[in-house]
């Protein structure tokens, strides 16, 4: 264990010190600062107002910015330690491989999911001191979605980095996941649709597979219980699973996505040549 929190330490002020992590943090911040200055805690939209209103805004923009940010970022951990020769330096001492994976993995979920979650917790206490009332469910659902779909994506961005030779192949990979599940994945579906050969009910399920997209529904029941903007794919979600159940649901299965790729990468790391 010591050794592990040793490499998530390290990694830890590597990546502080980066630019990536700045203007990580300033996009997130940026945005609660933003927001407030746009006038959005005193608009009202579809009975939504106050600080109900700016995290809505808040998720509904961190749904296509968070998986990106962490792929990009995060898919360069193992494959740019393996280019500059800093992972057979780090195997020179007495570190195995679990211990150096593991701790890389902790490492950076502290950087990619901090900043996230910090941005909402600035936007608590500004709310609390202008005397907004504060959304205190939505608060702790939105942390527990966001900690679900950034342990999804840091886990796909380990399993990616752990079989990939160079930087450069992973982040087109990694590109080219985010724009598949952003948009592809649903032009897919949707030709499929449109063509019926296949069930609606097994599209959606296909749909519902993707981590962003189960966050995306998740984030719009906890203001719209009754999916009304979603039309008649909510009939088919609200009639298979009750609104809670899939809220549980969204948060659970990211989370075991993503540990399921970490574990997947480890297997693939632990394995093949690391030099």
């Amino acid at each position: 264990m010591k050794n592990l929190a040793l490499i998530a330490y390290l990694d830890l002020k590597e990546s502080l010190r980066a630019k990536w992590f700045l203007v990580y943090s300033l996009v997130f911040g940026g945005m609660i600062a933003l927001f407030f200055i746009a006038g959005v805690t005193q608009s009202q939209v579809m009975g939504f107002s106050g600080l109900s209103r700016l995290l809505l805004m808040y998720i509904q923009v961190t749904i296509v910015i968070l998986p990106i940010f962490i792929l990009i970022t995060t898919v360069r951990s193992i494959s740019g330690d393996r280019d500059t020769h800093i992972l057979e330096y780090m195997l020179s001492f007495p570190i195995s491989l679990k211990q150096y994976y593991w701790g890389k993995i902790l490492g950076r979920f502290i950087t990619v999911f901090l900043p996230v979650f910090f941005a909402m917790v600035i936007a608590i206490v500004y709310g609390a001191s202008i005397g907004a009332s504060i959304p205190w469910d939505i608060f702790f659902l939105y942390t527990g979605l966001l900690f679900s779909l950034s342990s999804a994506f840091l886990g796909i961005a380990f399993f990616i980095s752990s079989f990939v030779k160079t930087s450069e192949v992973a982040l087109g990979i990694s590109f080219f996941i985010w724009i598949f599940l952003l948009a592809f994945i649903d032009i897919a579906l949707i030709s499929l649709m449109m063509q019926n050969r296949f069930s609606e009910g097994f599209i959606i399920s296909i749909a519902l597979l993707n981590p962003m997209e189960i966050f995306r529904v998740a984030a719009i029941s906890l203001f719209d219980p009754s999916l009304t903007v979603m039309g008649p794919v909510a009939y088919y979600i609200l009639d298979t699973l009750k609104q809670t159940t899939f809220v549980l649901f969204s948060i659970l299965y990211p989370l075991v996505l993503g540990l399921a790729f970490a574990f997947l990468g480890y297997a693939i790391f632990s394995k093949k040549d690391l030099v």
